[in-house]
């Protein structure tokens, strides 16, 4: 049945990008384009939520077919993307009426917000606050971060295409290593993001399909960091192998749950900035053993590369824009779309729903039986989990022999309100 009065949908993009956030806009639009007869126009939020609240919305209207499809291989956020978190309504009341003013002026009954664990937090309050200011709104939480660390999901789209870019950085990375040892380099050092849970670094260990190959020595937030326990299996491997290939998350911590690299700055959401992981380890590898070193930091490499994504990741990743607007068309609202792993040999899986009332700020670390006993590897259960997430590959269009990424016009609409 058509709308009598189409609404039109407001999609936005938060946090750190991914190699694959775009299949989910691409999902949105296309979808939505698809069931003309009961959506408007999606307006897409210029830098997250910040478009909203400055009324600074992106008609999408105005790209092309194939500009839209585009985005289905194009890494980053290619409407912008923001570190900001709504506060309460009892501490920032204002906020949430502009957020509603805009929303009602621009006829747009449904909030679809693509991002982490902040994010779904974000869509929670919208979901309740507009209710409360008289002015319904289907909120739609759409998962995405690298992390991996987004609760009542299997996965979270972002996580197959990093842990498939650092396990193969890892395997190439290692071979350089193994070939120079005899003479220079004895130790690799790769710093892999993860705050507090360790999903990236644990993907490094795709790389070791046999006990001798690297990673040697991996390190998780979850795990206290021992530095002798560290430096003598740096030696033991050295000693058996001939060199060591270690991955790092940012978020090691000591025994009293401190980072071990803390920048002494937050981010806008609050969290400490970290960094510097690689080169502390590697400074004290060459203190106690003197071994020659070389370290590297994956930083936005590892979230940005949409040429080797994971075909797993992309299809889910477009799944879940594409099911959020049919659940948004179903009369669904204050809830997050999931990946659900069904139970068969063979992996498979489906999107469904789970009310964001019970995501918003929590967060899924890796648990104790993924990781080997001794602290440093990961376990068959864990390769069980990750090693499906990576599973093919997806590669956008090639010219000249570089990669063909969407180029958006991102058309502001005409301003209502003042600002």
């Amino acid at each position: 049945m058509a709308a009598a009065n189409k609404r039109n949908i407001f999609y936005a993009q938060s946090g750190g990008p991914t190699a694959v956030i775009n299949a989910t806009a691409c999902g949105v639009i296309e979808t939505a384009r698809a069931q003309r007869d009961y959506f408007g126009k999606v307006y897409a939020g210029k830098n997250g939520i910040l478009g909203a609240l400055a009324e600074e919305l992106i008609d999408t209207s105005k790209e092309s077919a194939a500009t839209i499809a585009a985005l289905r291989h194009t890494p980053a956020s290619a409407f912008g993307s923001c570190r900001y978190k709504l506060q309460s309504i009892e501490n920032k009341r204002a906020e949430f009426e502009r957020l509603i003013e805009v929303c009602a002026a621009h006829n747009i009954g449904y909030f679809l917000y693509n991002g982490g664990n902040d994010s779904q937090d974000t869509s929670h309050k919208i979901a309740t606050v507009s209710q409360q200011l008289g002015y319904p709104m289907q909120c739609i939480g759409l998962p995405k971060t690298i992390d991996n660390d987004l609760v009542m999901t299997d996965n979270c789209p972002g996580f197959g295409s990093v842990a498939k870019y650092v396990a193969v950085a890892t395997r190439e990375a290692g071979l350089d290593v193994a070939s120079m040892h005899a003479s220079s380099t004895k130790v690799f050092i790769l710093e892999v993001m993860g705050r507090h849970a360790g999903w990236i670094a644990a993907a490094t260990g795709l790389a070791n399909q046999t006990r001798d190959l690297p990673p040697h020595i991996i390190l998780f937030p979850e795990l206290a960091f021992n530095a002798t326990a560290f430096i003598n299996k740096v030696k033991q491997c050295v000693q058996r192998y001939g060199y060591c290939v270690i991955a790092a998350s940012e978020g090691v911590r000591d025994s009293k749950g401190r980072f071990l690299t803390n920048s002494g700055t937050t981010d806008a959401f609050g969290h400490v900035q970290l960094g510097g992981m690689a080169p502390y380890l590697a400074a004290l590898i060459k203190t106690k053993l003197g071994y020659k070193y070389h370290w590297a930091v994956a930083d936005y490499l590892q979230r940005a590369a949409a040429h080797i994504a994971s075909k797993t990741d992309n299809e889910q990743a477009y799944a879940i824009g594409r099911a959020g607007v049919l659940a948004a068309r179903a009369g669904k609202n204050a809830v997050m779309m999931s990946i659900q792993r069904r139970a068969s040999k063979k992996y498979t899986w489906q999107v469904g729903t789970v009310p964001l009332a019970k995501i918003a700020n929590r967060e899924k670390t890796v648990p104790r039986r993924f990781i080997s006993k001794d602290g440093f590897g990961i376990t068959q259960a864990c390769r069980d989990y990750i090693e499906p997430l990576i599973i093919g590959e997806s590669y956008p269009a090639y010219k000249g022999g570089i990669p063909q990424y969407a180029q958006l016009k991102n058309i502001l609409v005409k301003k209502k309100l003042k600002a």
